[in-house]
């Protein structure tokens, strides 16, 4: 094992456990730290087909030959956060981001899809739907659909991607990955929790300050019809410049916000890539690639919470194309946007200028477009 942690683990597989989420929350990773993690997923996935994604296994087996991989140009990663379901629920996709990695491999720039936007829903035959125009989050329930009241979050995957290359005009993404809000909550523990930086006060919508569940208000007792049912006292995150350490259930409260003083869905973008970066920080830490304990644990919430599609290689072709990244190289875009009313709220559409990013990243020219457009750029400051 000690030899193992000389390598870095993949990018895409580093994003895609702390998100989930929000991702992802959805995401950060599989958090394969090492080549033999690495050869545990690299064994256990057979399908390498994006739009088939499939929930890795664990495999015992010797770590595999480093290949000869020909990856040419950028590299652009799908990271999708949903909330615990069964098969039983259609999943919605709460949180949605998109990793972009130059050809250079230098560095990779996280943006997010806000989960209101408002935006067309190709046909998916497979689900038995037709098109639409409805908030993003919703492209992933209608895919889901396999009739007899059962779904599928895989499938659904397949239908969102379709739906975010239309908005970006990515034409394909090269892997993915979908993580549920509970394992990620694993995930953390298993670290230990996680450091990282609160750029502004906030105050929980749903915990109190012990992380037991808020009050509920008389009139939403019963029922989910109230669109903000608590009262109460509050768990508060206060502003600090330095990072901080944040339990599992802290981290995934605080990520998870987007009402109060100051809150929007686009703050919550911005959290929830701050703590992408730094959950794959900590990943690669000597805390955790050191302590085969902790690593052991790692490896077992990711490997139960993760459904993951390395495309066309497999993700030991990804940890190989993609070792050379630092994470502290890691740029988080914030995408601006504004509220669609007609008569009533219908959703967000990013502003004119977002158009202009994508273009950029299709055409490999976002550390430019950056540079001209710097308020594009989040930092850890409001």
């Amino acid at each position: 094992m000690a030899a193992s942690t000389k390598k870095r683990s993949p990018l895409w597989a580093r994003i895609c456990v702390g998100v989930g989420v929000g991702v992802l929350v959805a995401g950060a990773g599989t958090l394969v730290t090492g080549q033999a993690l690495i050869s545990k997923y690299s064994d256990a996935v057979t399908d390498n087909t994006l739009l088939d994604p499939i929930q890795p296994k664990p495999a015992e087996a010797a770590p595999a030959p480093e290949p000869d991989v020909d990856i040419d140009g950028a590299v652009n990663i799908l990271l999708v956060g949903i909330d615990p379901r069964d098969d039983r629920t259609a999943p919605l996709a709460d949180s949605i981001i998109v990793a972009h990695i130059p050809r250079d491999r230098h560095t990779a720039y996280l943006f997010s899809m806000p989960r209101d936007l408002r935006v067309d829903i190709p046909a998916f035959p497979k689900s038995g739907t037709g098109a639409d125009r409805d908030k993003i989050n919703a492209a992933m329930a209608y895919g889901s659909r396999l009739g007899n009241g059962k779904y599928s979050a895989a499938q659904g995957f397949q239908l969102l991607a379709t739906t975010v290359s239309g908005v970006t005009g990515i034409k394909r993404f090269d892997a993915g990955a979908i993580v549920n809000f509970g394992g990620f909550k694993k995930i953390v523990e298993a670290m230990g929790g996680v450091e990282m930086i609160i750029d502004m006060d906030v105050k929980s919508e749903h915990l109190k300050p012990d992380g037991s569940p808020r009050d509920r208000t008389p009139a939403c007792q019963g029922h989910h019809n109230c669109a903000r049912p608590y009262t109460g006292v509050q768990k508060i995150y206060k502003k600090s410049t330095k990072p901080v350490r944040l339990k599992a259930w802290e981290a995934l409260d605080y990520v998870r916000q987007r009402y109060g003083e100051g809150m929007t869905d686009y703050v919550r973008q911005r959290h929830q890539q701050q703590f992408i970066k730094a959950i794959a920080k900590q990943a690669m830490s000597r805390d955790v690639v050191t302590n085969p304990s902790k690593l052991l644990g790692v490896m077992d919430a990711a490997g139960g919470s993760l459904t993951v599609a390395p495309g066309d290689h497999t993700v030991l072709d990804w940890a190989m194309e993609l070792k050379s990244l630092n994470i502290d190289d890691i740029v988080t875009v914030n995408l601006p946007g504004e509220g669609i009313f007609e008569g009533e709220y219908k959703g967000e559409r990013f502003l004119p200028e977002v158009g202009e990013f994508f273009k950029a990243v299709r055409e490999e020219r976002v550390p430019a477009f950056l540079l001209d457009h710097p308020r594009f750029v989040n930092t850890d400051e409001e």
